[in-house]
C-alpha cells in the first residue's frame, strides 16, 4: 500500500516529517560570530586611555601637589557653596516663571500667547553673558527704581538701582530670566505630550483649569519634562561660571583670585574642574533616580530570550 501511494504521489516521498526536520536542525553545526575586531578595538582604546592617563599623572607641569593643596581650601569651598546657591535659586525661579510662560503660550488668549512668544524669542536669542552684563549696568538706564502709574503718573521711588541691584542680584536676575525661557519650552512640550482625552475627561467631571493642570496634566507631563530639566540643572551649574565677570566669588572666580596671586593657573583650573565634575556627577545620579520613579509603567519590558521561551514552553507542556 505504501509503495502504491508513493508511486501515485511521488511528491510525498520528498516531504519530510516534523521529526526528520527537527533532527536535521539539531545536527547543524553552530559557529559563534567572530569578535576579533571588537577585541582589537577594545585593546587599542584601553591602551590609548592608559597611555593618556599615565602621561597626565606623570607630567609635573600639571602641578598635582598644588591641586591637592588647594582642593579643599576655604576660598574654594566658599565658592562652591555660592555656585550651588546660585544654581538652586535661579532654577527654582526660572522653573516657576517657565510654568507661567508655558501656560500663557498654550493659552487661547492671543495677547498672552504673543507675550510669551516674545519673551522666549528675546531671552533665547541673546547670549547669557550679555544679559548678565546688562543687569549689572541697569543703573545706567534707570538710576532710580520706582513704582507708579505709567505715562507720567505719580510714582514712589524705591531706591537707587546701584543699591537695590547688587552684583549678586544682577546674577540671579540674569540666570533666572534666561532659564525661564528654556524651561517654558520644555514644560510646553511636556504639556503637549499629554493625551487630549485626559483634558476632556477632567472637564467632564467638573475640574476647573487650575485644578485640572495641577492634578491631571502636570503629573503626566513630568515624565517628559524631567530629563531635559535635569540637563538644564547641570547646564545652569556650569553656566554660573559666567557670573565671574561680575566679580562674584563663585567657584571659578575664587580660583581666579588664587592663581592671580601665585600664578598657578593650570592647577587652580583643575581644582575648579574637579569640583564641577563632582557636583554634576551628584546631580546626574539624582536625575536618574527621579526619572526612574516617574517613568514607572512606561519603560518597555525586555524581550524574552529564546532560552526563556523554551523553558516556559517546557513547563507548560
Amino acid at each position: 500500500m505504501t509503495d502504491l501511494a508513493t508511486a501515485q504521489f511521488p511528491d510525498r516521498a520528498r516531504r519530510k516529517t516534523p521529526e526528520a526536520i527537527l533532527s536535521t536542525l539539531s545536527s547543524l553545526e553552530v559557529h559563534p560570530r567572530s569578535r576579533r575586531g571588537r577585541i582589537v578595538a577594545a585593546v587599542v582604546a584601553l591602551f590609548v586611555m592608559v597611555a593618556c592617563g599615565w602621561d597626565v599623572a606623570t607630567n609635573e607641569r600639571f602641578g598635582w601637589t598644588v591641586v591637592a593643596q588647594y582642593l579643599f581650601a576655604p576660598e574654594i569651598i566658599a565658592g562652591a557653596k555660592l555656585t550651588v546657591l546660585l544654581t538652586v535659586v535661579a532654577m527654582l525661579a526660572g522653573t516657576v516663571l517657565g510654568v507661567a510662560l508655558a501656560v500663557m503660550r498654550l493659552s487661547e488668549n492671543p495677547v498672552l500667547s504673543l507675550l510669551s512668544r516674545g519673551y522666549i524669542w528675546f531671552f533665547r536669542g541673546t547670549p547669557l553673558l550679555i544679559q548678565l552684563i546688562f543687569w549689572y549696568n541697569i543703573a545706567a538706564l534707570y538710576p532710580v527704581i520706582a513704582l507708579g502709574v505709567p505715562f507720567g503718573g505719580p510714582s514712589i521711588a524705591l531706591g537707587s538701582a546701584n543699591v537695590l541691584v547688587t552684583p549678586l542680584g544682577a546674577a540671579l536676575l540674569g540666570l533666572a530670566l534666561n532659564e525661564a525661557a528654556y524651561m517654558a519650552e520644555i514644560i510646553r512640550g511636556g504639556i503637549s505630550s499629554v493625551d487630549p482625552g485626559q483634558l476632556d475627561a477632567g472637564k467632564a467631571i467638573g475640574m476647573k483649569g487650575g485644578l485640572l493642570m495641577r492634578r491631571v496634566i502636570l503629573p503626566q507631563a513630568m515624565r517628559v519634562v524631567l530629563p531635559p530639566t535635569g540637563n538644564q540643572v547641570i547646564s545652569m551649574l556650569k553656566g554660573t561660571s559666567l557670573v565671574s565677570v561680575l566679580a562674584i566669588s563663585d567657584l571659578l572666580y575664587s580660583a581666579q583670585i588664587i592663581y592671580s596671586v601665585n600664578y598657578q593657573t593650570i592647577p587652580l583650573l583643575i581644582v575648579a574642574c574637579l569640583w564641577y565634575l563632582l557636583m554634576t556627577t551628584v546631580l546626574s545620579f539624582f536625575q536618574g533616580k527621579i526619572e526612574r520613579r516617574y517613568g514607572r509603567g512606561f519603560t518597555p519590558r525586555k524581550p524574552r530570550t529564546t532560552k526563556n521561551v523554551a523553558v516556559s514552553e517546557g513547563m507548560d507542556a
